[in-house]
């Protein structure tokens, strides 16, 4: 029986065409190629090979047509590029996901990065997609159990829903991250790791997933250092591999790590391509971008399963206001917003509970539960209006019950908010309402 390396290589083969049309570098404009010959062969968005006088080649995108000529962004600088450099078309980006894909860590393109065989499955697909139909779509399904007694409880994530976590940089986003992905429950999981160190993605998948977590896992990974139009294609590469699985009636669980580098490599590729940035240093194109990606996920159509996703948003001095940020919390179904100075005073997960919110609820809990819920809220918010008042020692206990409860509340619910669970979401209902009861506030 033939193995499956052998089949593999055969059918790379057959996919070989007889006849190729070659173009040829006609000038170069900075950091773009006018190819020409090729302009009635290719499309936007397909990919180029460059053939080098020395034998060595140069990859690139069509990033523009004309009657004159393929404008092609190549994804390293343009050295030793001479006029006349012959021009191959190498086709659309096309992956063939397969379940045997499953631990492995995978380029944008689809070519393995650990060194090991990458099975092609039995249908190729293009990495752009359109999202299922609204009408035809199910609804959120049932909570899951994040291994956090806030994420179980105040902040809940349900099958389906996507949820954005905004956070500057050094405030704990990866590590909860990481913590999430290990605890939540799923048939698959698949994870983008764009424009992350080099460093990173081989910690990530060696200490953070582990053997055990990688078997269930498939990482597409495009690091600082690859092109611009890598780093935008690693998320969409990874819905399609969470598309594929969704398809064949699973669960998936989504991690992109993170949204706001896309943004920027898609901001890179468009200014390239002529766009001018005019939302504050981002094309006109971008909202389409994110919107659409962020549509992809979600419930699917009645009959097959559900992407469950977790979009990181890296924030710029906190702004919560800038384009990125600011057109994802109008998308997403929840969004979770870290705080640094509760990172700086060593509280983890950093969470601002006031400016979080889950659009799971009030359908993700029982009448009891949200009861729960909201007078945790308003005491949180109740001593975050008093504090400066309380702190200075201006407050007299007894002068306000409300306020009373509220400053009884806050140090057993930071106890509460950073505790992690392993007995589930009634184990961590439970903790609420002891915490609630320690301050006061429930007397039942």
């Amino acid at each position: 029986m033939q193995n499956a390396a052998l089949l593999d290589l055969k059918s790379k083969l057959a996919d070989i065409s007889r006849t190729r049309t070659v173009g040829r570098v006609v000038s170069a404009d900075g950091h773009t190629l006018r190819v020409s010959g090729l302009e009635e062969e290719v499309k936007l968005g397909d990919r180029l090979r460059l053939l080098r006088e020395d034998g060595s080649f140069l990859m690139g995108d069509v990033l523009c047509l004309g009657a004159d000529g393929a404008i092609m962004l190549p994804d390293d600088p343009p050295a030793r590029v001479a006029l006349g450099d012959r021009v191959v078309a190498q086709g659309a980006v096309r992956i063939a996901p397969d379940q045997s894909w499953l631990g492995q860590v995978i380029d944008p393109y689809g070519h393995a990065l650990n060194g090991r065989f990458l099975k092609k499955g039995g249908a190729e697909f293009d990495i752009q997609n359109e999202p299922p139909a609204a009408v035809i779509r199910k609804g959120l399904g049932e909570r899951l159990d994040t291994g956090f007694h806030l994420f179980n409880t105040i902040l809940p994530i349900v099958r389906g829903q996507r949820v954005g976590i905004f956070a500057g940089s050094g405030v704990g986003k990866s590590r909860l991250l990481a913590d999430l992905l290990k605890a939540m429950d799923a048939d698959v999981v698949v994870v983008a790791l764009v424009g992350e160190r080099g460093r990173e993605i081989n910690d990530f998948t060696q200490n953070i997933l582990g053997e055990a977590g990688l078997s269930r896992t498939v990482v597409v990974a495009a690091s600082a250092a690859t092109a611009a139009t890598a780093r935008m294609r690693c998320p969409m590469t990874a819905m399609r591999v969470a598309e594929y699985f969704r398809d064949q009636g699973q669960h998936v669980l989504l991690f992109v790590d993170s949204i706001t580098r896309f943004a920027e490599a898609q901001r890179e590729v468009a200014i390239s391509a002529g766009e001018f940035p005019s939302l504050r240093g981002f094309p006109p194109s971008l909202p389409s971008r994110i919107t659409k990606l962020a549509e992809r996920a979600g419930p699917g159509a009645k009959g097959s399963g559900d992407i469950t996703a977790v979009f990181s948003v890296l924030v710029a001095a906190s702004d919560m206001d800038e384009p990125v940020a600011d057109l994802l919390r109008g998308v997403l179904d929840g969004h979770v917003v870290l705080d640094r100075q509760l990172a700086d005073q060593g509280q983890f997960p950093a969470v601002d509970i006031l400016k979080s919110v889950s659009r799971a609820l009030p359908a993700a809990a029982t009448p009891t539960e949200n009861s729960m819920l909201a007078k945790a809220r308003s005491l949180v918010s109740k001593y975050n209006e008093s504090s400066a008042l309380v702190r200075s020692g201006l407050y007299t206990e007894g002068a306000d019950v409300a306020l009373d409860q509220a400053i009884a509340f806050h140090p057993v619910f930071k106890d509460f908010r950073a505790g992690q669970t392993r007995d589930g979401i009634g184990a961590s209902f439970e903790r609420l309402r002891l915490t609630l009861r320690r301050s006061g506030a429930l007397t039942d």
